[in-house]
């Protein structure tokens, strides 16, 4: 990881500690949410944020609050994944998991109180947005996360469980369950700018659908290949599981090559877009050859 994305993680660490250690609310539930949140992560939805808002020029205190509301989100998703009811695994990120840590009940509170302050974040009068920035941040967080976006690709990836999918439906669920919240990412972040073209944001959009369905892909990959603290959770349960995944369908190395032509295609869609593009491409490599 480059010295600029070090610069960042510690930046959004730093903001995220300070948000989660103002609030007012019950001791048990502000421990929870800030042990999820705080708790180690690669804080690649913030840096995503933070690569497109500073390639369209957007000011950096706007970049801080949508990268903490973005990785309260993925906080939340995870928190929500690991409880029995649903992936029912016990370690995240080389921790025992929330409800392993504190319980089912307060780990799913928990989940709730980080969704609703991503959007107390992009709503506050600090967040130095215009009210139309907020409104349409807003809106497209809560699209991308919701029943559109990654909620909807969550049910779908249940009820694909133990199901041989087709390749489209399998993209479906991925672009759904991972890709709409990295697009959500990229997209606020560059709404953040005063003066951000509909091609640049075009040109973002297709970025970020590449990238999201290789992190998903890469994901896969990483389930099979990688070891279990090397992954800072189970390694092999989505076979385990019976989870659709694209090993499963088309093989370990042809999953190999569709991860490469994704980042290929990631960059391509971002060739014109500014001549401050570096570390969108720097996280596009990131994702390929990650082995966590």
């Amino acid at each position: 990881m480059s010295d600029v994305m070090l610069e960042y993680q510690k930046r959004i660490q730093v903001f995220l500690d300070a948000s989660l250690n103002n609030l007012d609310v019950p001791e048990r539930l502000r421990a929870a949410m800030r042990y999820s949140t705080l708790s180690g992560g690669k804080r690649f939805r913030a840096l995503l944020v933070y690569a497109s808002g500073l390639a369209v020029g957007a000011p950096l205190a706007r970049l801080d609050t949508v990268a903490a509301a973005l990785e309260c989100i993925h906080a939340y998703s995870l928190i929500h994944d690991d409880i029995p009811a649903m992936d029912d695994d016990d370690l995240r990120r080389g921790q025992p998991t929330s409800h392993i840590k504190y319980d089912e009940a307060t780990a799913i509170l928990a989940g709730d109180a980080l969704q609703t302050l991503a959007f107390e974040m992009i709503a506050s009068a600090s967040s130095d947005l215009s009210d139309a920035q907020a409104r349409s941040i807003g809106l497209k967080l809560a699209i991308s996360s919701g029943q559109i976006g990654m909620v909807g690709g969550q049910i779908l990836d249940i009820q694909a469980t133990h199901c041989q999918l087709n390749r489209d439906a399998l993209e479906n669920v991925h672009r759904r369950k991972t890709g709409a919240l990295i697009n959500a990412a990229v997209i606020c972040g560059a709404l953040c700018s005063d003066d951000t073209s509909e091609l640049q944001l075009s040109s973002l959009s297709d970025y970020a659908d590449n990238l999201g369905l290789a992190f998903q892909v890469v994901d896969d990959i990483l389930d099979i290949e990688s070891s279990t603290q090397e992954l800072g959770k189970p390694s092999g349960s989505d076979v385990e599981n019976g989870k659709a995944t694209y090993p499963a369908l088309i093989g370990l190395q042809e999953s190999k090559k569709l991860a490469q032509t994704l980042y290929q295609e990631s960059i391509v869609s971002i060739a014109a877009i500014s001549d401050n593009t570096s570390l969108l491409e720097d996280l596009a490599q990131l994702v390929v050859k990650r082995t966590k």
